[in-house]
């Protein structure tokens, strides 16, 4: 009491009784002292109150809580333990934190809260699943979770115990229990289990469920559903008992109540043609349906509900004809209810003749209308001796009539359980099993009768135990931590139920009262006086009445009514009715009754009138002689002993209890009504386990948790190595009575009220901390503020000084500046007056002079003029003389030599004629010719000098004479131009006065003009002002309106470019779920695929008749053969695999099969319409080339001809070469013999060695004609598409049969066929590009055309609103811009294919056409004998490794068996290249190609898939395996692509690369196979990664306090939660950072391609992100301040990671927005308005059901910081509204992003591959 009461302080606040709320909460204004009589108190509400303590106990009030413990998930964690504390914690997280569940101890509490709520999907399921009960908030699921891991871990079966009010919800929460176990069983898709008990829920409900005053779908019984599992623990089957059928409510209904439903539902469906026949109409019409008054629940379609309960039996197996058979029997119930008896003395009655109910009752039920009418009045008495019939008052007869009634219907009602059960019932061993009870809690009423009698009974035995379980525990917590066992007083409630159900208890003195012949209510009444009333102090009599008792139940004291508990006991029928119904001829009526002749079980008898009462589903076969005194059993005995079996059963597993809360009575949502709250806690055993736990040590702490917690409390020399001890110092200090604390093993266990106590010193520490760090604080701050205020001070003076000198200077600058400014002003004005002079005389000075100057420089020119006239003349006349005389001696002189001339030549001609003249010449001619030739040359030199110089003259002489001619014209120019000077100078004269007087006249007109232009200037500037003005307006306007059209243009830009943009977002989103959906039905597909194969183990195991020769195919084989079968052979093979199966498919499930081939059958339809399109635009092509190869037919035959006389040509002269090699041959044998060249002399050996050369080149000139020959066949069959791949030319014979000439002869007319072939190849290609060409134009004119359509287009556009047209050109260029993309698409995919195809074929052939003439000799004829021999040298082309691996066909097992299924990634594989493995298999695969194998190409390929999904199926686990098949199978994939010859994977090839492309097959399609095969393997890679990441991320992200100390620990309560204090063992932040380090260095490691890698990191950082979400989400005691603190340090080192990979692009950052705006949530400020903006804009990435659920969760840590008001909350609910989001809670953890493989081509050459001998692969042959 000492202690307690120091408690009692001023501020202290205290719980106090009140009418209305129970409990109100007061604070002391006083401190209270002991022996005080009163305590001073202050209300919430202000209101002063003076409490008086009780004299006679002088108990206090109970304490309150501290605010930090208020809203704790578990009421055990509450320091103070007591009934206020419970109400209030559940109030607040009811109320304000819409929390519906909490823990107290081993109990969860649900509350209904009358609202549907997001809660129970499957991503809540996937969560609580696997989860330790006490990490997570308290939930349903978390129940289940608990006993499905007991049940697998301890070997025990569990029991879930739902109990609560009617209206409490505990249909519901056993709903969800079921549900639970069915999801996470792993039987939801195959079992069906908890499909069928939800479809025989609206059956149960029909028939069991009524509308009570307090809930529209009560459950008027009790049932216990056993859920089976085998040994994997998978639901194989389920099994319901029910109890406490109420039978009453089939003949009588309270006002405002109903019947069952399947009797209003029956007569709404009454209109309907297979209801005619049972003659029913309103509900109104019937007895049994109108006596409550109000047959219809609002919102409710009885039609509609009828339909579903018919859909349920179909569901369940109860064909039509058994449901029309139940129909009859209920419809026969109602009219029955309607059959009036009469009156026909005091002591008998009698039914009229012809009644029409009883005739319709009569005629449904096929018995006759006399029995039924007579027994109904009358009844059968027995004696030892004789048998008397006796009629029966009307009373009775009523009475009779509801008994067969109600018996009727119980036995409808028992039927229908067994057929349930039926369907529920599995033919598997049930291993063990989880039981869910939904039962009835204790109930009180103002009149209790027999019905609440028996439910709280039961109620008891259920409580007595739970107590004895809870004492269990908490035994067994004390034993466990070894401290001493104190025996803890709890309230057992024995007696009670020894009052009942003992010897001369109550129900055994009510059935002695039974046996009496005139027993009744009040006899039996006083024999319970008489016997408990003095003996029992639990036994009461009310004051006020003899036929009522009281009983001291343990919840509540209850008073029975005595009225009808022997007739209810009774529960009789006439025997002579049921006598009549079973002598029906409706056989199901026979068929519910039929069981009455057997024997029935001790729990099977039927409920009493008026009672629910278990209806045995397992009748145990009594005796036939025991019928009789089993069916006379009392209700009471059957019900006692139906409780004792339901004990049994219950005490056989470990249970778990949920008690169901109903806040209200009228049905509100989240309406909390403290007194039905506490009414109902204390009859649920609530309150009792909260009093035991109250009596010991309730509060439980780790001695980690307690030093983490109280550290403050310490010293720094308290602080040991060893905690325990530490803690142990530390409470002796702190808590002095040393009972209020034990120490045990790993926990410290302390009494009621001392962690409250620790609590308040933890916070008076933490606060005179603050205080004092407050006081530092605000010292600091006052001088910080007063040094600035002083240094602030100063400043001012220094700058208010330094303006007063800076203005006085100013002053003085401005003084002396105007005296400066004066004096050159002045000095200016007296200079500028000079000047002005100066200029005035300096200009009339220079007009003079300059007067003066031209005058005389006139004169100058003139006479200067005229001497130049003179000369010029006088120089012309003397000219003019000189030529006259020139002529004239010239003419002379010409005429005196003509004369000359001719005298000289007469004389000569004389001398000439004369013979002598001759002779005299001839002499000494030779001698004068040499003389003559020699002067002629001279001359000849001497006229050419002299020739030249006449040409000089003559060119001096012209140019002399064109030199004066110039000047004699100027000279007469110049006399012309002063003959007309002297002329102009009298006309400028005369011109010169006209214009003096012209300017006389227009300086006139030029002032008249001045005046007007003065006026007219005027008004000019008054109109421009006037222009101006306007000219300013339209400015403005049209500035106004520049401005306007560009920010509608720009809003116009934005818009089109948001919409664009959104356009494409929807595009890229569009593309990603069509991505995600195929790889989701990929997935499907390949887990289908893999239960078929179990499936077929299963059979082949349980069949075990092995077939000789017969060799299991794997699924994925067949798969891939569905997929790409090339031929028939594949599809013969897989169709007897499947004939062969068929034998054993008949031991299947026919259902189950039928359902997984209908199934399978959809994935590959829906796949198949995946690659429709490819298909469709591929058939042009194909089109196409079948054109090509008709022309190239045409041609083929003329050039067969042409080929065959090449060929016999080609033989004639192989043959004369043979021939010419045999002479040789002859000649060098007979050389030998003749000794010549013996066999070792040189010239033999040279011979011989050329001989031997040449052999060798002609046989590997053989395989290259026959690798020719090869792929010129292919290219036939390329040609002719109706002939088999493998099908021979029909003019080639075997190549082994073959002579040499033939072979010779082959491969010229292969040379000549690839010539003609290339040429045709190259024709075709010519007139494609033509076509294309063609094409294009037509494309350009429609381009033309589409353009003069746009331009039309736009001009209707711009007639349109500016909306609209926007609009309107968006939508339009959206569609010409998806047509045109389509378009060209589709005609580049076919260009691009057929370049690619010719120029592959082209490039092949030209290279084999060079390699064959490289190799080609020329043989010269063959030589004799007896020439000389000389050496020939055949040299041999050296063979080059040309990047492929030959094998043989039975070495593929063992190929794909070392490369792939026994190479180990952490063995032999890590000293390998990175994705050495697919690089030989490319290789291996290259040669396959190379000799034009089809076959061996699609075994290998085959082979390679099936066994990657062999390693992946056996070790899909190992995320090195996976990783490491992932790269491979990538690698492989682009290999494929880059050597595949077309144009857009080659562009980063090297020459040689490119000669290594694949020649004859065309990938493409096993290219997509093997793209879904590594889908596959990129998800087997995130499930094998997530399987390891998933253990870490809670504790590392959540739960381990990464920065030690931020977050205290909060008291625990009985369910402990993970530690967050990093154990041995306990994952960290450091595991995460470790395990991804470990994954990122697996992948580089492998080789994994870098856009695949951050395609990984990305799925591991969702994982990461939305499980811890989701756990933050779940978890109240998460969500603070702190936690959100710890959590963004944890993302910065997520963060840190991707940076130091360089992976911050890889998007992985992106999705842990959520997670840090949810660790920002629960650290900004939640107070103001403003705050809920700032959130609102902040939390993007949240939906507005996680923001509300994060501030509902938010819950502090410490004292000092505020929890979110429900107002606050409301604001941000109201501002989230109008976002469109999905209502899911949780993020889907199981997204997985759709995965793409970015085409990476390797610069890693095939020749230089080296392979290991490690890898035994030496079968391998280098080619």
């Amino acid at each position: 009491v000492n202690q307690e009461s120091l408690s009692f302080i001023i501020y202290a606040r205290v719980w106090i009784p009140d009418v209305e709320e129970v409990w109100k909460s007061a604070e002391l204004t006083k401190d209270y002292r002991q022996g005080d009589g009163v305590l001073q108190l202050q209300l919430e509400d202000g209101k002063e109150l003076e409490y008086k303590l009780d004299p006679k106990t002088n108990n206090l009030p109970h304490l309150r809580n501290p605010d930090i413990l208020v809203g704790e998930n578990d009421l055990t964690a509450l320091s103070y333990l007591h009934e206020p504390a419970v109400l209030h914690n559940l109030k607040v997280r009811f109320i304000d934190s819409k929390l519906i569940y909490t823990y107290c101890g081993i109990v969860l509490v649900a509350i209904n809260p009358y609202e549907t709520l997001p809660i129970y999907g499957t991503d809540i399921i996937n969560a609580y699943s696997g989860q330790n009960m006490g990490d997570m908030d308290p939930h349903i699921f978390a129940v289940a979770e608990e006993a499905y891991k007991q049940m697998a871990r301890d070997e025990r079966n569990q029991s879930i115990i739902v109990s609560g009010e009617s209206g409490a919800g505990k249909t519901v929460s056993a709903k969800y229990a079921m549900r639970f176990f069915a999801t996470v069983s792993g039987s939801a898709s195959e079992a069906n289990v908890e499909e069928k008990v939800l479809a025989s829920n609206p059956i149960m409900e029909s028939i069991g469920n009524a509308k009570t005053t307090r809930n529209d779908n009560s459950s008027r019984f009790g049932k216990y559903i056993e859920i089976g599992f085998d040994k994997k623990y998978h639901i194989i089957g389920a099994n319901m008992r029910t109890y406490l059928l109420e039978k009453s409510r089939v003949v009588f209904q309270a006002d405002e109540e109903r019947n069952y439903h399947i009797f209003y539902q029956l007569c709404a469906s009454a209109h309907l043609p297979e209801f005619k026949a049972l003659k029913l109409g309103k509900a109104d019409d019937f007895h049994y349906t109108k006596q409550g008054r109000n047959p219809v629940i609002d919102g409710i379609d009885d039609a509609k509900e009828m339909s579903t309960t018919r859909n349920a039996f179909t569901l369940l197996g109860v064909n039509e004809s058994y449901q029309l058979g139940l129909f009859q029997i209920l419809a026969s119930i109602l009219h029955l209810g309607n059959i009036e008896v009469k009156d026909r003395d005091s002591d008998s009655s009698i039914i009229l003749p012809n009644n029409g109910h009883l005739s319709v009752f009569c005629e449904l039920m096929g018995v006759t209308y006399q029995d039924m009418s007579h027994w109904l009045c009358h009844k059968k008495l027995k004696t030892a001796t004789e048998t008397y019939i006796k009629p029966i008052p009307k009373l009775q007869a009523i009475n009779a009539r509801d008994a067969l009634a109600k018996h009727i219907y119980a036995k409808l009602f028992n039927w229908i359980v067994d057929h349930v059960n039926k369907a529920l019932h599995s033919t598997v061993k049930q291993h063990s099993f989880i039981g869910v009870l939904d039962i009835y809690g204790f109930e009180t009423f103002e009149i209790n009768s027999f019905e609440q009698f028996c439910i709280n009974y039961a109620n008891e035995k259920l409580q007595q135990q739970f107590n004895m379980h809870v004492f269990k525990l908490e035994q067994e917590e004390y034993m466990k931590e070894q401290i001493p066992w104190t025996l803890i007083d709890f309230y057992d409630n024995q007696p009670c139920i020894n009052l009942i159900e003992a010897k001369m208890g109550i129900l055994d003195l009510l059935d002695e009262e039974c046996k009496m012949p005139k027993g009744s209510d009040d006899s039996w009444a006083q024999k319970l006086y008489n016997t408990h009333l003095k003996t029992c102090a639990l036994f009461e009599k009310p004051r006020m009445s003899n036929k009522a008792f009281i009983i001291q139940h343990f919840a509540d004291k209850v008073e029975y009514q005595c009225d009808g508990f022997l007739e209810k006991n009774k529960d009789t029928v006439n025997e002579e009715q049921i006598h009549v119904l079973k002598a029906s001829k409706f056989d199901l009526l026979v068929e519910l009754f039929q069981d009455e002749e057997k024997a029935k079980s001790p729990t099977g008898a039927a409920p009493a009138t008026g009672g629910r009462t278990r209806l045995s589903v397992k009748p145990v076969k009594n005796k036939a002689g025991k019928a009789s005194k089993e069916h006379k059993k009392t209700v009471g005995l059957q019900f006692r002993n139906s409780l004792q079996l339901l004990m049994e059963t219950l005490n056989a597993t470990t249970p778990h209890y949920v008690r169901c809360i109903k806040p209200n009575d009228y049905k509100y949502a989240f309406t909390f009504d403290p007194k039905r709250a506490v009414q109902q806690l204390r009859a649920c055993g609530v309150l009792e386990t909260i009093r035991i736990s109250a009596a010991g040590f309730p509060s439980r702490w780790t001695y980690q948790e307690f030093f983490s917690r109280y550290r403050v409390l310490m010293k720094q020399k308290d602080v040991l190595t060893d905690r325990k001890m530490t803690c142990k110092n530390v409470l002796e200090k702190l808590v002095q009575d040393p009972d209020k604390y034990q120490f045990g093993k790993t926990k410290i266990f302390f009494r009621a009220g001392q962690v409250a106590y620790l609590e308040k010193l933890r916070a008076d520490k933490l606060r005179a901390a603050c205080i004092r760090i407050q006081k530092t604080i605000r010292c600091w701050l006052a001088r910080k503020k007063y040094l600035r205020m002083k240094h602030a001070a100063t400043t001012i003076q220094r700058y208010v000084r330094g303006y007063q000198a800076r203005c006085l200077a100013n002053f003085l600058r401005r003084t002396r500046a105007a005296i400066v400014i004066q004096k050159y002003q002045r000095m200016f004005v007296q200079k500028k007056c000079y000047k002005r002079k100066q200029a005035a005389a300096l200009a009339m000075q220079c007009i003079l002079r300059a007067y003066m100057a031209r005058q005389l420089y006139k004169a100058l020119l003139r006479e200067h003029k005229s001497i130049i006239i003179q000369k010029m003349v006088r120089g012309w006349l003397a000219r003019q003389w000189y030529k006259r005389t020139l002529e004239a001696i010239v003419y002379l002189q010409c005429c005196i030599r003509r004369m000359r001339a001719k005298r000289e030549l007469k004389k000569l001609k004389i001398e000439a004629r004369s013979v002598e003249h001759f002779k005299k010449l001839n002499i000494g001619m030779e001698n004068k010719i040499m003389q003559l030739q020699r002067r002629i040359d001279d001359q000849n030199k001497e006229n050419r000098s002299l020739s030249e110089r006449l040409n000089s003259l003559e060119i001096s002489h012209a140019a002399e004479s064109e030199r004066l001619r110039v000047e004699l014209t100027r000279l007469r120019g110049a006399e012309e131009d002063a003959k007309n000077n002297a002329n102009k100078v009298t006309s400028l004269l005369e011109e010169l006065e006209r214009l003096r007087k012209d300017l006389q006249n227009t300086q006139k007109e030029k002032k008249a003009i001045e005046d007007w232009a003065q006026t007219y200037q005027d008004e000019m500037e008054k109109m421009i002002s006037e222009l101006k003005e306007q000219n300013h307006l339209l400015k403005n306007e049209k500035n106004d309106l520049n401005r306007l059209i560009q920010e509608q243009s720009q809003q116009w830009t934005e818009k089109m470019q948001r919409a664009l943009k959104e356009e494409t977002q929807q595009l890229e989103y569009d593309l990603n779920e069509e991505r995600s959906r195929y790889q989701n039905l990929l997935t499907e597909h390949l887990r289908l695929e893999e239960k078929y194969d179990d499936l077929k183990e299963e059979i082949t195991l349980a069949v075990n008749v092995p077939k000789p020769g017969h060799r299991r195919t794997d699924s994925t084989h067949s798969s891939n053969e569905s997929e790409c079968t090339y031929n028939s052979e594949f599809a013969e093979s897989e169709e007897g695999t499947r004939g062969g199966e068929d034998v054993s498919k008949a031991i299947l499930d026919m259902s189950l099969f039928l359902k997984l081939q209908k199934r399978v059958s959809e994935l590959e339809q829906e796949k198949q319409s995946l690659q429709n399109e490819l298909d469709r635009r591929e058939e042009q092509f194909q089109r196409a080339r079948a054109r090509d190869d008709e022309e190239h037919k045409k041609a083929r035959g003329a050039e067969l001809e042409y080929e065959s006389l090449k060929r016999q040509e080609l033989e004639s002269e192989n043959k004369k070469l043979k021939h010419d090699l045999n002479k040789m041959r002859q000649s060098l044998r007979g050389s030998a013999e003749a000794g010549s060249a013996a066999p070792g002399s040189p010239a033999y050996t040279v011979l011989l060695d050329q001989l031997n050369a040449s052999n060798e080149e002609l046989e590997v000139r053989k395989e290259e004609v026959l690798i020719l020959r090869s792929q010129l066949v292919s290219q036939k069959e390329a040609m002719q598409h109706k002939e088999t791949m493998t099908e021979p030319l029909p003019y080639i014979e075997d190549v082994q049969k073959l002579t040499d000439a033939k072979e010779i002869s082959q491969a010229y007319m292969g040379l000549k066929e690839t010539n003609r072939l290339l040429e045709s190849q190259l024709q075709a290609q010519r007139r494609s590009h033509e076509n294309e060409v063609e094409a294009l134009r037509g494309d350009l004119q429609s381009v033309k055309e589409e353009n003069n359509r746009q331009q039309q287009l736009l001009a209707q556009n711009l007639q349109l609103p500016p909306e609209a047209r926007i609009e309107a050109s968006l939508q339009h260029e959206i569609t010409r811009l998806t047509n045109e993309n389509l378009d060209l698409m589709e005609q580049l995919e076919k260009q691009d294919k057929t370049v690619r195809k010719l120029k592959k074929q082209l490039k092949v052939f030209a290279k084999k056409i060079s390699d064959l003439e490289g190799g080609q000799m020329d043989v010269s004829p063959g030589q004799t004998a007896d020439e000389p021999v000389h050496p020939v040298n055949i040299p041999r082309r050296e063979k080059d490794f040309q990047g492929m691996l030959e094998y043989k066909k039975e070495d593929e097992l063992k190929l794909v068996k070392n490369l792939i299924l026994e190479l180990k990634p952490r063995g032999v594989a890590v000293n390998l290249i990175p994705g050495l493995p697919s690089y030989i298999l490319f290789m291996c695969l290259r040669h396959a190609d190379y000799i034009n194998d089809d076959q061996k190409v699609r075994s290998l390929l085959t082979s390679v898939i099936n066994s990657i999904k062999k390693i992946l199926k056996k070790r899909g686990d190992d995320f090195e395996t996976v990783s490491f098949w992932l790269s491979n199978t990538c690698r492989f994939l682009h290999c494929l692509k880059q050597y595949s010859g077309d144009e857009q994977f080659m562009k980063h090839n090297t020459s040689k690369q490119n000669d290594h492309c694949l020649s004859n097959f065309d990938l493409a399609e096993y290219r997509q196979v093997l793209s879904d095969l590594a889908i596959q393997i990129y998800q087997q890679l995130i499930k094998c990664m997530e399987n390891i990441l998933q253990p870490m991320i809670v504790s590392g992200m959540l739960e381990h306090e990464t920065i030690q100390g931020v977050s205290g620990v909060k008291p625990t309560g009985l369910r402990k939660r993970t530690s967050s204090i990093a154990d041995e063992g306990t994952y960290t932040l450091d595991s995460i950072i470790r395990q991804l380090n470990s994954f990122h260095s697996i992948m580089c490691q492998h080789g994994t391609d870098p856009e695949l890698i951050k395609q990984v990191v990305k799925q591991q950082f969702y994982i990461i992100g939305a499980v811890t979400l989701n756990n933050l989400l779940l978890r109240k005691d998460m969500c603070s301040w702190s936690k959100g603190m710890q959590i963004r340090y944890n993302v910065s080192q997520l963060e840190e990671l991707l940076r130091d990979k360089n992976l911050m692009t890889c998007g992985a950052k992106e999705t842990l927005e959520p997670l840090i705006q949810a660790a920002q949530l629960l650290q900004v400020k939640k107070k103001t308005d403003e705050d809920a903006e700032a959130i609102c804009s902040m939390c993007n990435g949240l939906s507005t059901a996680q923001i509300v659920k994060v501030l509902n969760l938010y819950t502090p840590v410490n004292a000092f910081e505020e929890r979110v008001s429900v107002q606050f909350i409301r604001t941000i609910q109201t501002r989230l509204r109008d976002r469109k989001e999905s209502p899911q809670l949780l993020m889907d953890t199981k997204v997985i992003y759709p995965v793409t493989f970015p085409f990476n081509p390797s610069s890693l050459a095939l020749e230089t591959i080296q392979i290991p001998s490690s890898l035994n692969v030496g079968f391998l042959t280098r080619v």
